[in-house]
């Protein structure tokens, strides 16, 4: 069993907090008499609540223990209410060239049909699961201000520790605002000064969204512990500054004006901090893959034996399991029969066995290239990248629940970004260096130099490329596609991409998601996107 998790007595805590915003099923109640009073009565308090906000991205609902009641999410079943990240990736993996699933869930096969509405149950999910994160850290952040730590007898080392957690909370917060943007765009705002239970918060659009994020990065970057010193699966300024490189990348889509010469600041920033990457690709998504933590920045983090829930990567693993391929094999007790991909992707490769490039992480026995139906799973590669197993070939903790961990950033991210900042024309980098860490990637897939290119092949969609090849179901596709004016364009197509067999255009409008109807209906001060 991996010992990773922030090591806390507990995590028996409920907050009595209210996001105004959002409908009353997402409200938190007291239901023992526990309140914020006696949750941070003492430094201990305060860690468990940092493991809480840490928790609510890889655990349903309310993270707490057994016997506590979970925060209930708009839809009915574990595909709604499922953690943070199963429901992040459904909306940016399902809705691109990378992913299918055969569920027939309402709503489900909306996303690669590309046919969503405001009531989707799995965007209301996503997005009240961003907003339920950024109310624990308002909270945090109005009980561990000094006047409320020096009434509660909280000084020196204690109070010192609390205030670094404040800079991480605000991390968490500016990335689940950054989830936001991207996804939504217009998202109602809300921080500490907002009063509990009063007006309805305030629509931001995205332009002052991506300001605020921006802004609260670099207030945080000086107070956040150094690269590589904190707990693993904690923030740190490597966090941050993955973060702001990532946003820096995007802000022309954010914005209308361009920032990659700040990209290219950034992402170096994390590149000469000292991380490094893993010797080999396989092990990357493996049950011990902590072993990683030289290439992983930032990380959800998940352990068969203490974050028992039906997504993140256990949705990943077992989800991926069908047909003929062996549950054991994937280190877990059962497969769901549901995601593969398209051959988009698999096309992506010269040579989709792995012998040659070792990213190829295909299932094809019994596995049809073409996709006749959606909801067949045989029809569709299956992805072998996530497996319960460890490098040393023995099993996770639980064959259920899995030990693998989820980066939010790892290095060759920064790699990337650097060298697509350099090439849109960013400044205070250059293309030889820019090349250098491309073939770095290359040489690790592999395993030789084999794979290097040259200046002629670094193009612009030879990134967008080898990110897919390099990055494929970790999170990332549907931004990609979108920076590059390829996700509703007919310039770029791919099997049922709109709900037609060889692919269609879509309207531009669906480049953001509709906010949910329950919000709009629960708050006059939120206008709905164009198109919706």
């Amino acid at each position: 069993m991996k010992k990773n998790l922030i090591r806390i007595p507990g995590m028996a805590m409920l907050f009595a907090v209210l996001l105004a915003s959002c409908t009353d099923k997402l409200n938190l109640y007291p239901t023992n008499d526990v309140t914020s009073e006696i949750v941070y009565a003492t430094p201990a308090g305060y860690k468990q609540s940092l493991a809480k906000i840490y928790g609510s991205m890889a655990l349903t609902g309310n993270s707490g223990p057994a016997g506590q009641p979970d925060v209930f999410f708009p839809g009915s079943d574990e595909g709604a209410n499922a953690d943070f990240f199963r429901s992040f990736w459904k909306a940016q993996e399902l809705s691109t060239d990378e992913a299918v699933i055969s569920w027939g869930d309402a709503g489900i096969q909306d996303f690669h049909n590309m046919n969503w509405t405001s009531s989707n149950q799995f965007l209301t999910g996503v997005y009240y699961k961003s907003l339920y994160q950024i109310t624990l850290v308002n909270e945090f952040l109005r009980q561990s201000q000094d006047d409320k730590l020096g009434t509660r007898n909280i000084t020196g080392a204690d109070a010192d520790a609390i205030r670094k957690y404040r800079s991480e909370v605000r991390f968490l917060r500016a990335y689940q605002y950054w989830v936001l943007m991207d996804l939504f765009g217009n998202p109602p705002f809300v921080t500490e000064e907002n009063v509990i239970g009063g007006a309805n918060p305030q629509q931001i659009s995205r332009t002052d969204l991506f300001a605020y994020v921006e802004s609260e990065l670099k207030a945080i970057e000086g107070e956040l512990l150094a690269p590589k010193t904190n707990e693993y699966g904690r923030a740190d300024q490597g966090a941050a500054w993955a973060l702001l490189a990532r946003v820096y990348l995007n802000a022309e889509v954010y914005t209308g004006t361009p920032k990659y010469t700040e990209a290219i600041t950034y992402s170096k920033k994390v590149i000469d901090a000292g991380y490094a990457l893993t010797a080999d690709y396989r092990q990357l998504m493996l049950a011990d893959n902590q072993m990683s933590k030289d290439e992983f920045i930032f990380t959800i983090n998940y352990d068969g034996a203490k974050t028992q829930g039906y997504g993140g990567t256990t949705f990943l693993t077992h989800a991926s399991v069908g047909g003929s391929l062996s549950a054991t094999s994937a280190g877990v007790n059962s497969g769901w029969s549901g995601l593969r991909t398209t051959k988009a992707l698999v096309q992506k490769f010269s040579d989709p066995s792995g012998a040659t490039d070792k990213r190829a992480q295909f299932y094809t026995s019994g596995q049809n290239l073409e996709i006749a139906s959606q909801t067949t799973f045989t029809e569709g590669y299956a992805i072998t990248k996530f497996r319960n197993i460890k490098r040393n070939g023995s099993p996770g903790s639980n064959d259920v629940f899995v030990d693998i961990d989820m980066p939010v950033f790892r290095l060759p991210e920064m790699y990337f970004i650097y060298a697509e900042a350099v090439k849109r024309g960013g400044t205070g980098g250059d293309a030889t260096t820019a090349l250098t860490y491309l073939n770095a990637i290359r040489t690790r897939a592999y395993g030789n130099g084999n794979g290097n290119i040259n200046s002629v092949d670094f193009t612009l969609q030879y990134i967008l490329d080898e990110r897919a090849r390099e990055l494929y179901w970790e999170g990332f596709r549907r931004t990609d596609l979108i920076r590059y004016k390829q996700f509703t364009e007919g310039s770029y197509l791919w099997p049922w991409k709109g709900g037609v067999p060889g692919g269609t255009t879509k309207s531009a409008d669906l480049n953001l998601f509709p906010l949910p109807s329950s919000d709009l209906n629960a708050n006059t001060n939120l206008v709905q996107n164009p198109g919706y």
